[in-house]
């Protein structure tokens, strides 16, 4: 089963398209742009803002067809013939996270979550919060696109993404670690604001219709809710994500 721990580009890597986010992202000083790829037919003034950019911040900038841009954009409509690929120097697998001397004492663990829209608020959300690690698995997931980074309105670039194949996986492999296994539930009767957390907690955040899955469900410790006075069944899991995050902040002060 194991972990495949050697990082592949797509795990390095995040890529932004168009033209002002591949503008904003070289005129960043903060950010490391790995390279531009700019569509042989992008001709004419901003093609040629683009280059001067590049040029300043010193990242090569590759032509391909316009058909490959759009490929490696996964958008067919937006990105006007460029992107680009941005290091994400927090992002590593999750067994080099586990193999560490102080390895992360509370991380998030999605599962079938496949709006980007939420994937990138819960990247925000954690990173504010100051969690060590949010587990992205590259199955069952939505995609780290450039949908993701807009919805974390660019924090996904420093977020500490730790990244497996599949959420069960992942499970398993905290469970190996020592990490008691949470996942919120409606209808579970301890609260994430009574709880008794170990040392070492990994919080499951299930999909947008199905929940947490059963694959993961099987090796929960302990379900959470998070109690709900008014006249509402649930919370966008996003939403969710932010309760947990800042519960966990208030306990730490």
């Amino acid at each position: 089963m194991g972990d495949e721990s050697t990082i592949s580009p797509k795990d390095r890597f995040l890529t932004v398209y168009g033209r002002k986010p591949v503008l904003e992202a070289l005129a960043d000083n903060g950010l490391r742009v790995d390279k531009v790829i700019l569509a042989d037919t992008a001709r004419g003034p901003g093609a040629a803002e683009i280059q001067r950019a590049a040029k300043a911040a010193g990242v090569p900038v590759q032509r391909a067809s316009a058909h490959r841009v759009k490929v490696l954009a996964g958008n067919g409509k937006q990105d006007q013939g460029v992107l680009a690929d941005v290091l994400a120097p927090r992002m590593r697998a999750l067994s080099a996270a586990l193999a560490d001397r102080r390895p992360p004492s509370r991380v998030l663990l999605l599962d079938g979550i496949t709006t980007p829209a939420n994937v990138g608020m819960i990247l925000r959300t954690a990173t504010a919060a100051g969690l060590a690690g949010v587990i992205v698995p590259r199955r069952g997931v939505a995609a780290l696109d450039p949908l993701v980074v807009k919805a974390s309105a660019g924090v996904a670039f420093r977020a500490p993404v730790l990244r497996c194949g599949s959420a069960r996986e992942a499970a398993e492999m905290l469970a190996e670690a020592g990490y008691g296994l949470y996942a919120l539930g409606a209808s579970a009767r301890t609260t994430v604001f009574d709880v008794d957390l170990p040392q070492r907690a990994a919080f499951v955040l299930g999909g947008e219709t199905a929940g947490v899955g059963p694959e993961v469900g099987e090796l929960v410790t302990e379900w959470l809710s998070i109690p709900m006075p008014g006249d509402v069944e649930s919370l966008n899991v996003s939403a969710a994500a932010a309760v947990l995050s800042f519960e966990l902040v208030r306990r730490a002060r």
